[in-house]
């Protein structure tokens, strides 16, 4: 086999050189450049004061979204940067009249809880309803029910690209197709593609998509994206706002008037330490290429799958790989335990009810460290070691 020119990349993240680094799903490693840019932050802050606001602070959740913009195939000032997922979603909710005939957001039983919390309580009070589409199987979404249930009642679609519980992708460019054509706006949660699936939103035509930094794209909490198209950034104003929306946000006037633009969709005071080291993650995807980073993916998690099933374990995972985002769930009895035993032995992974140990890797991964984690869990299994962790409670990992 030919040398894989991605590895080269292996030294951009020192965690690499000690751990088995298998959960980019859940929080990619950082790259060796971000504590400089961290202390950065500090130094300006800290020699400069209120001054710093001066560096490009006020403008950076602009600036940064202008760094992620290439890797959605969008253009510069149609992605701002948010906080989070939850609240970039939650702007784009405020945003959409639904007084008139449509009224209805569609959304699935398999979208992430935490938009899922925000749209149900949000369309209570916006006189909306939400309709979910349900899972036959807790793996994956039937598209033809999905497609029933877009009709001339929906305003807005609100769905993941790829179901954090089993990688399973939905086809973005089918759902953008079917709800415009029922007259619905899309916006796509792509948490859990961008960085490992490719994503063009203007093939999709997505009217939105939010995403964050922190998994694959390697940039660390508090950095979240939201892109808006052209087409309807400057015509729907968001609820969900704040002083950086203003056209004249120094002026601290009494009545909201809003800028045109991206600025349109931000709201309070950004969170700037997160900014600084959000674009150090994306900048490397960038320089690996989407293409070639999806290729290793779909080879390395189909392998997993090979490897998992030689074992007779239960994989959680869509078998075709042009429907598989970038992680495989294995089920094994005592799952939790067998994950904490895999972290403990610096195997790093996470677990998740209803879907097993999930193994991650990116691009960075060497073939082997597939069958450091697969044969780590038959010997912790055969040898009962997990049972050390057996009254511990789940929690993030």
């Amino acid at each position: 086999m030919a040398p894989d020119p991605l590895l080269l990349l292996r030294d951009e993240f020192p965690i690499l050189e000690k751990t088995t680094y298998l959960v980019s799903n859940s929080l990619g490693p950082m790259p060796r450049t971000v504590p400089e840019k961290l202390a950065e932050y500090a130094r300006d802050w800290g020699e400069l004061g209120v001054k710093a606001w001066t560096r490009g602070w006020w403008e950076m959740p602009v600036n940064v979204g202008n760094e992620i913009a290439p890797l959605l195939n969008a253009g510069a000032g149609e992605v701002v940067m948010m906080p989070n997922v939850t609240i970039a979603q939650s702007a784009v909710v405020s945003a959409v009249d639904f007084s008139g005939p449509r009224d209805t957001i569609v959304m699935t039983t398999l979208d992430f809880p935490s938009v899922l919390y925000a749209y149900q309580e949000l369309a209570r009070r916006f006189g909306a309803r939400v309709l979910l589409v349900e899972s036959d199987d807790g793996m994956t979404i039937d598209e033809e029910k999905l497609f029933a249930a877009i009709d001339e009642r929906t305003k807005l679609v609100a769905v993941s690209h790829v179901l954090f519980r089993s990688a399973f992708i939905n086809d973005a460019n089918a759902i953008c197709r079917r709800a415009h054509e029922m007259g619905a706006l899309v916006s796509l949660d792509a948490f859990h593609s961008v960085g490992v699936v490719p994503v063009d939103v203007k093939e999709s035509g997505a009217d939105f998509l939010t995403g964050g930094v922190l998994k694959w794209l390697c940039g660390g909490p508090g950095g979240c994206f939201l892109y808006v198209s052209p087409r309807v950034r400057d015509e729907l104003a968001p609820a969900l706002t704040g002083w950086q929306a203003h056209a004249r946000p120094f002026a601290f006037e009494e009545r909201m008037e809003y800028t045109a633009g991206p600025f349109r969709w931000l709201n309070g005071t950004p969170v700037i330490p997160a900014l600084y080291a959000a674009a150090e993650g994306p900048r490397i995807l960038r320089r690996a290429g989407m293409d070639q980073v999806r290729a290793k993916s779909m080879r390395q998690t189909g392998r997993l799958i090979e490897l998992a099933n030689d074992r007779g374990y239960r994989v959680n995972a869509p078998r075709d790989s042009a429907r598989r985002g970038g992680t495989v769930a294995i089920d094994v009895d005592h799952g939790y335990e067998v994950a904490q035993e895999l972290l403990a032995r610096d195997i790093l992974v996470d677990y998740r009810v209803g879907a097993g140990i999930r193994v991650a890797p990116h691009f960075f991964t060497r073939d082997d460290e597939l069958d450091v984690v697969v044969e780590s869990i038959a010997e912790i299994l055969e040898t009962g070691v997990w049972q050390r962790f057996a009254e511990r409670t789940a929690v993030v990992t």
